[in-house]
């Protein structure tokens, strides 16, 4: 029986061993974070305590996910990969002992989420590079798409058996059953067959180091445009559980109840997206742009909507947008860089995502605070708005085309080659890739020419 094309990527073993260990060892992830809450609430009382814990588990990401690029591309991925999963589960073990016990107050807790943040900074790119290695370039961008839904799905399993266990068997139990989940991880790691495996190459020791991965990133202009849209959006567009629970709380009047309803909308959208981006045979810059226009106009809108019904309807495109949105930034970078560079552009990407959650949600909770709900919603989608169209002419003139006049005002669907008149074949030859194209001095990967003619039409494909 034909596997759909929605679910290529299920026809891999090795993927469909991965998909299921993901989904519940997210399932797991979040039960820990919903446990961790409740426990430190319990014992101190105090949200800040909360706040603090998430800070000690974000540091690391942002001081470390460049070294543990740079291991990812050196090191071979199953055995990085089964040892810091085995870390993970011990983690896990350990808080379940301190819940069970109550020994030693909060400091235990956070000492466990420093160290949990550490591991991650650490397998974050190595799991990333394993994934493509898992499917190969050809399903990657589908298997990114499903990984989204497995995610949302996970997400919503965890924090509902959370829910229900939590009154029942107390925190002690979440973290135990995370500790089993990381187990599942390593057996399913254990149980792929090498041989339908897609190794991508590892760097070279002088090429291995954390400085050689900022050359290449520097480099790179075009993932730098993506890399700062990502940014934008991700600090002003993207903190909503910032700005619903302020439109619930204030404008909406709907109270903890509405909050909860609005968590479970932008939940299924969230699937929505995946599933779309899931049925795309490639996610292509106008898919991302179009994605970046529906979030950020989108909230322009929900800025003015009158109730939560229609401020629901507004979020479920908006979250939709914002998963497309990622899994095409993350499927064009991993694609169009270099393979042994791969861990490190992860990195960055990662490094990116905890910039944006610490810069914005501070910043969005303020702006609501001294503008109110409304108007932040507003100003801050008409801010990402101006970010994807400079973003969509950025991304043109990094690739080496212009904008038509003519299609200027359709950004970003009017990002056209221009057309340049032909060299001569051995100056071709000479010169190398793009020479003779209009490419710029660095020529655009080679693992982006395939389709991206088609990428950059207003049609795509």
């Amino acid at each position: 029986m034909r596997t759909p094309d929605m679910l290529r990527a299920l026809r891999h073993r090795n993927y469909r061993l991965w998909a299921g260990a993901d989904f519940l060892s997210v399932a797991g992830t979040w039960m820990q974070v919903l446990g961790v809450n409740w426990l430190l609430l319990s014992i101190t009382g105090s949200a800040t305590s909360l706040g603090f814990g998430l800070f000690l588990q974000s540091l690391p990401t942002l001081l470390l996910a460049f070294a543990g690029g740079s291991l990812a591309d050196r090191l071979p991925a199953r055995p990085l990969l089964l040892t810091t999963q085995a870390l993970h589960g011990l983690l896990a073990a350990v808080l379940a002992a301190i819940a069970l016990t109550g020994a030693g107050g909060v400091w235990p807790i956070y000492a466990v989420a420093l160290l949990g943040g550490v591991v991650s900074a650490l397998d974050g790119p190595a799991l990333g590079r394993f994934g493509a290695e898992v499917v190969g370039s050809d399903d990657l961008p589908n298997a990114l798409a499903l990984g989204s839904v497995i995610s949302s799905g996970g997400r919503i399993l965890g924090m509902g058996a959370a829910g229900v266990l939590i009154p029942v068997a107390g925190t002690g139990a979440l973290f135990a059953l995370n500790a089993l989940s990381f187990g599942v991880t390593i057996a399913a790691i254990c149980a792929m067959r090498g041989g339908e495996l897609h190794p991508l190459p590892r760097a070279s020791a002088e090429k291995a180091g954390i400085a050689a991965g900022l050359r290449y990133i520097g480099g790179t202009r075009w993932l730098l445009v993506l890399l700062g849209l990502a940014f934008v959006l991700g600090a002003l567009g993207r903190n909503y559980q910032v700005t619903m629970a302020a439109m619930s709380d204030g404008p909406l009047g709907a109270g903890a109840a509405g909050y909860g309803v609005l968590s479970v909308v932008f939940a299924a959208g969230a699937v929505a997206g995946g599933l779309y981006a899931a049925s795309r045979p490639q996610l292509t810059f106008p898919v991302l742009f179009a994605a970046a226009a529906v979030t950020s106009v989108g909230q322009v809108f929900s800025g003015v909507m009158p109730g939560v019904l229609s401020f629901a309807v507004v979020l479920l495109p908006i979250a939709a947008g914002a998963v497309v949105l990622d899994t095409a930034v993350s499927t064009r970078a991993q694609l169009g860089t270099a393979a042994e560079m791969r861990g490190r552009v992860l990195a960055a990407q990662s490094m990116v995502g905890a910039a944006s959650g610490a810069v914005g949600g501070p910043l969005l909770g303020m702006l609501c605070d001294t503008l109110g709900p409304r108007t932040a919603l507003v100003g801050a989608g008409l801010v990402t708005s101006v970010a994807t169209c400079a973003g969509a002419v950025l991304l043109a003139r990094a690739l080496g085309h212009r904008i038509r006049p003519a299609a200027a005002e359709a950004l970003p669907y009017g990002l056209r080659p221009r057309a340049a008149a032909p060299a001569p074949a051995g100056a071709r030859a000479a010169a190398g890739p793009g020479a003779g194209t209009g490419a710029p001095e660095r020529p655009y990967p080679a693992a982006l020419k395939a389709d991206e003619s088609s990428a950059l039409s207003p049609v795509g494909r």
